[in-house]
């Protein structure tokens, strides 16, 4: 029987071991026939009473064998007999008085059937519940975050504002062979202001679906020799590529610290491979189109398709990787490293340079620290606000949070930020707190 179907047995056992009654008049003795082998059941026209006493033969007798509390010179039901005299039969005490054993089973037969045919109908029920339930394989991890923010700023696409947005998620994990993974992500969302903004100076926070349930990805990871592969539909192309980025950023733009056309190749309908060599070094290459449902098709001249390939070192002292794509319009190169000695705070950063088909190169950087402070974690992130034209005026963004943790499933992460913007303009700055709940 498996651990859920003890779980529903048991206090159905423990009922009737309790006190529950059943009066003969109700059971149809033909039907109790398949519940057991005996041919010595004994009829319920033979009952003497639906109650044992102090002095009936088969109340003196469990009272010697056993050393249940029932038998304290108190009257019990015939069926909390019955549990008592199983319950001496499973334990093996019974090998030892044979014959006392066997009388007891032909006086006590009938309700030993009952128990038996109301345990075998609850597995019965819960294996019909099992076979149209949810997979065992399966499972689900969720997320809710609220964010209240203020920002202020010359964009006329946010401009001066107090915003309260929402995020959700849920994760729905399937394994069939226990070592691949079918991931199913849907997710809703209301962010748009001090949340995902359209320059990405706004925080690198929530989702702009416009509370609108949706599936935001749908991929399949599984082994292929040495290899992990992974392919999906609005999946990166970077799934299982090595990133050794650990910045914790609140301004987009700082994301993947700083590199994110490189080591985070994002696109549509994606294809990603990566292994490890051992040792910490590990390499992933991956392809993306983002037309694989539209007329212009995949991997097509008229579509808009990425490549790219990552190579990566990680140790618990430090780590990198480097990283390069050809995302249909420029070419980036980038690099990402972590340094995390012994009771230091960790730093991380990284640097990409881009290589457009029409115009200048450009290159962005990020740098951020990390400590444990008290209970939490605190963060101090700096770089260029996105890329920057070669030896044009650099702009930058920063951001400190404190991540802290009320308990398991709940987090609060207060922040600040200030991000520049064009010549002419005030820079954009923002404030507030998000609380997030897993599950």
């Amino acid at each position: 029987m498996k651990l859920f179907q003890k779980l529903i047995a048991a206090p159905a056992i423990i009922s009737m071991a309790s006190g529950f009654a059943v009066n003969a008049s109700e059971i149809n003795s033909t039907d109790l026939s398949k519940f057991t082998n005996s041919n010595k059941l004994v009829s319920f026209g033979d009952f003497k009473s639906d109650t044992l006493f102090p002095g009936d033969w088969a109340y003196d007798s469990l009272k010697d064998l056993t050393n249940s509390s029932k038998f304290n010179g108190n009257s019990v039901s015939r069926l909390e007999a019955a549990a008592e005299l199983s319950n001496l039969i499973a334990g093996g005490e019974g090998l030892m008085n044979g014959a006392a054993i066997d009388r007891l089973s032909d006086e006590l037969g009938s309700e030993l059937a009952i128990m038996k045919g109301r345990v075998d109908g609850l597995e019965a029920r819960v294996n019909g519940i099992e076979a149209g339930g949810f997979s065992e394989t399966t499972t689900m991890s969720g997320s809710v975050g609220f964010l209240l923010g203020a920002t202020d700023t010359d964009s006329s696409i946010a401009g001066d504002k107090l915003m309260n947005e929402y995020f959700f998620e849920v994760d729905l994990n399937t394994s069939f062979t226990g070592d691949d993974k079918l991931n199913i992500e849907i997710e809703t969302g209301n962010a748009t202001g001090s949340g995902v903004g359209a320059d990405k100076t706004a925080l690198d926070w929530g989702s702009d679906a416009g509370d609108v349930l949706k599936i935001s990805d749908v991929n399949y990871t599984f082994p292929l020799g040495e290899w992990t592969v992974a392919v999906g539909d609005s999946m990166d192309a970077s799934k299982v590529w090595p990133n050794a980025c650990s910045m914790n950023n609140m301004v987009d733009n700082l994301g993947d610290c700083g590199a994110a056309n490189s080591v985070d190749l994002s696109g549509d309908q994606s294809l990603s491979f990566g292994r490890g060599f051992g040792n910490g070094w590990e390499v992933g290459v991956g392809a993306s189109a983002n037309d694989g449902e539209t007329s212009a098709g995949m991997f097509t001249k008229e579509g808009a398709d990425y490549y790219g390939v990552a190579l990566g070192y990680e140790q618990e002292l430090f780590g990198f990787t480097v990283a390069y794509s050809d995302k249909d319009t420029a070419t980036h190169t980038g690099v990402v490293a972590y340094y995390n000695p012994e009771g230091m705070p960790m730093i991380s950063g990284g640097f990409e340079n881009t290589d457009p088909d029409v115009g200048d190169d450009k290159s962005q950087w990020a740098l951020g620290i990390s400590s444990e402070l008290g209970e939490g974690t605190i963060s101090l992130n700096y770089g260029t606000n996105g890329a920057i034209v070669d030896d044009a005026e650099e702009i930058y963004a920063y951001d400190i949070s404190y991540e802290y943790p009320i308990n398991d499933g709940i987090t609060i992460t207060p922040f600040v930020y200030v991000a520049e913007t064009v010549a002419g303009k005030d820079d954009s700055t923002g404030a507030g707190a998000f609380v997030s709940f897993s599950f």
